[in-house]
């Protein structure tokens, strides 16, 4: 088994939206299960299915400190300057140092808080992707029982469960390749 791409640009299913295509197939792979009538000519997917058969929070904290840090409490000309001057002594500096030691709490947060958010993000679409593959394995495997069930059906039939079978498996194909899983 390999490792889940995190590359972005690497991915074969980028967000959460690119998964509705196959979300898409799962749900027309269950309809043409349930209703042995479906064919490509009466399918919402089957001219999809018949060419699947083709192609196989921190700047508060900086404002605290202007605001707390001098010895003249408050917003005035000398309140922020003796606030910076404080916060630059900090750092063995004056008030420009005072800037960034006021400011660094605010990029830090912000970083973190964009980092966090990005982590869940990921997580959430990598949790998506691994109920989307195993939904697509559950339904491709029933396709392949239909194909089997259903050898007498007629042309159009064994068609669209053919292309319904393809979509799946590249659907399969690509999912697996983004959760690292080692897929035939």
């Amino acid at each position: 088994m390999g490792e889940y791409i995190t590359d972005k640009n690497k991915m074969k299913f980028q967000s959460q939206d690119a998964l509705k295509f196959v979300e898409n197939v799962i749900n027309e792979a269950s309809a043409a299960i349930d209703d042995k009538s479906m064919t490509i000519n009466n399918s919402p997917l089957g001219e999809t299915a018949a060419g699947a058969l083709g192609v196989g929070a921190g700047a508060g904290v900086g404002f605290a400190g202007l605001y707390f840090g001098g010895s003249v409490a408050g917003l005035s000309a000398a309140g922020i300057t003796s606030g910076l001057a404080a916060a630059g002594t900090l750092v063995g500096g004056g008030m420009a140092a005072g800037v960034a030691v006021l400011a660094a709490p605010a990029v830090i947060l912000g970083g973190i808080g964009v980092g966090v958010a990005s982590h869940i993000k990921n997580k959430k679409l990598r949790d998506a992707k691994s109920i989307v593959y195993k939904n697509a394995l559950a339904k491709q495997t029933a396709i392949m029982k239909a194909l089997k069930e259903e050898a007498d059906a007629d042309k159009e039939r064994l068609k669209y469960l053919n292309g319904l079978n393809e979509l799946l498996k590249a659907a399969i194909k690509d999912l697996g390749y983004d959760l690292g899983i080692d897929v035939e």
